[in-house]
């Protein structure tokens, strides 16, 4: 199955769960601690232990640890979840033109040909190369500070994660969505949920929780 995974905080439950996006189905839903790699091997686990096996993943991008976890398998890193990154560095205005060209090139992701946004992606890398090296140097310390540190940071981000933003392109067969996004309808249903059942312990907030991610749909 190509599998989406995903976790959010759902009330006061934080929750990891992976949907097979082609038949529509949550076939997983776990209450976690926090969204860590061991989170991610004990789903892994608990799925290839019912049979399950991935010929993809789509993912949010928060773990470099997934090409480790499921060696071999391709992963698709989630579009909405990179250009959220830039802007978190960026902002939605960024002032600087070196960042404007950057959200520019970013926001172009879900309809870009990889080798296209590759090239674009390098040629800005390149142009601004000796702008993104400046740094200001402390007086008394003498110890230098990158100036544009959050350009950097997206940057870096883009960089890291270019290897899986086109898995999808590259097959086709396996029609693999380019976001995470199939799983929005599940975590809105589960959190508007909750905000009515508010008063709920938390026991019962996490069976509801746990009932509704685990329906079809």
């Amino acid at each position: 199955m190509v599998a989406v995974i995903d976790a959010t905080k759902v009330g006061q439950v934080w929750v990891l769960v992976i949907r097979d996006p082609h038949t529509k189905e949550n076939v997983y839903a776990r209450e976690i601690s926090s969204e860590t790699t061991f989170a991610y091997q004990t789903a892994h686990a608990d799925l290839t232990s019912q049979g399950f096996s991935f010929s993809t993943i789509v993912s949010d991008g928060r773990f470099v640890a997934l090409p480790w976890l499921f060696p071999g398998v391709p992963i698709q890193m989630c579009h909405f979840h990179q250009e959220q990154i830039v802007i978190r560095y960026l902002t939605q205005h960024p002032k600087l033109e070196a960042g404007i060209e950057l959200l520019a090139l970013t926001k172009t992701l879900p309809r870009a040909d990889g080798a296209q946004f590759t090239d674009a992606f390098m040629l800005w890398c390149s142009k601004w190369r000796s702008f993104l090296q400046e740094k200001t140097i402390d007086p008394e310390t003498h110890n230098g500070h990158w100036m544009h540190r959050r350009l950097r940071q997206a940057r870096d981000s883009i960089s890291a994660h270019l290897p899986y933003l086109f898995t999808y392109q590259k097959y086709p067969e396996l029609n693999i969505p380019n976001t995470t996004n199939s799983l929005d309808g599940s975590f809105k249903k589960a959190k508007v949920a909750v905000g009515v059942h508010a008063g709920l312990t938390h026991t019962r907030q996490i069976k509801l929780v746990m009932a509704l991610l685990r329906t079809h749909g």
